[in-house]
């Protein structure tokens, strides 16, 4: 088996596990991995509770921004949201794009799909819909979408090029996406990296502010904007079960920390000569 599927196969396990656990059970563990003793919400997950749309049930604490915050979603859009859990971000848009638009949630774990089902049914939401399925291969046809959303996803997708080049297929000729996502800046320790845990856990998973965007203009966005950073300070107890005393106190004085953002970009108005989206 490749790295790349044992890193799904691992991440597919822990977020079914996930899905069945409360938002405060989740709120306990470092992006709802299960991989660390004790972490405030406030680590990773932004507050949803006066959002427009938010629904309480479908919030498992697993963000780490509010990208449809900053997504500038109009009435009558078709939305997107990559790697939907149990449907937050989904119905906070759909309370924006109204009854005229349309809201699409793909997941690659069924438990989340199920769960996200299951709120949309209850809410007798017909023009929100759930679809098992992976970033790197999204099942949404070409020039679908208006806008683009996800939280705290893409760093746990192996290959993060085909992810952001299926984010540009699926989205129409000048829609766009907001993303917020988690970024490093400088080397995070070898053992930190190489921890399976902390993989799932949204942090080795990450790769460097500079390659991540650099990612988004190679693939062909264009008026890429940083829309919000916030620096994530790991617990002492969380890094101790990776690094020892001295090298955890290496790893703090050094440049290296871990980064909440929030991008946007657009897809051309026109895109390539022969890409048949113009």
């Amino acid at each position: 088996m490749k790295p790349s599927d044992v890193l799904k196969r691992l991440v597919k396990e822990k977020y079914s596990e996930v899905a069945l656990q409360s938002k405060e059970m989740n709120e306990s563990s470092c992006c709802g991995s299960g991989c660390c003793s004790t972490v405030d919400a406030a680590v990773f997950a932004e507050d949803y509770a006066q959002v427009n749309g938010y629904l309480a049930d479908a919030d498992l604490g697993l963000g780490c921004g509010l990208p449809t915050q900053y997504a500038r979603i109009k009435e009558g859009d078709t939305v997107i949201d990559l790697g939907s859990g149990a449907g937050n971000d989904c119905f906070v848009a759909r309370a924006v794009v109204g009854d005229k638009g349309k809201v699409i949630g793909v997941d690659m774990t069924e438990a989340m799909i199920e769960k996200a089902r299951s709120h949309a049914d209850k809410l007798s939401f017909n023009n929100v819909e759930f679809r098992l399925g992976e970033i790197e291969k999204l099942p949404v046809a070409a020039n679908t979408a208006h806008v683009v959303v996800s939280n705290c996803v893409l760093n746990l997708v192996p290959d993060k090029k085909q992810a952001f080049a299926e984010t540009f297929r699926v989205l129409r000729p000048g829609g766009h996406f907001s993303i917020s996502d988690v970024v490093l800046t400088g080397e995070l320790p070898p053992a930190l990296l190489k921890a399976a845990e902390m993989y799932a856990g949204c942090v080795s998973g990450a790769i460097s502010k500079e390659a991540y965007l650099q990612t988004i203009r190679e693939t062909g966005f264009v008026n890429i904007e940083l829309q919000k950073e916030r620096q994530i300070t790991l617990p002492d107890d969380i890094l101790l079960n990776y690094l020892s005393a001295g090298e955890l106190e290496a790893f703090k004085q050094s440049n290296a920390g871990v980064y909440s953002i929030t991008v946007y970009a657009e897809k051309p108005a026109c895109c390539e000569p022969g890409s048949g989206c113009c």
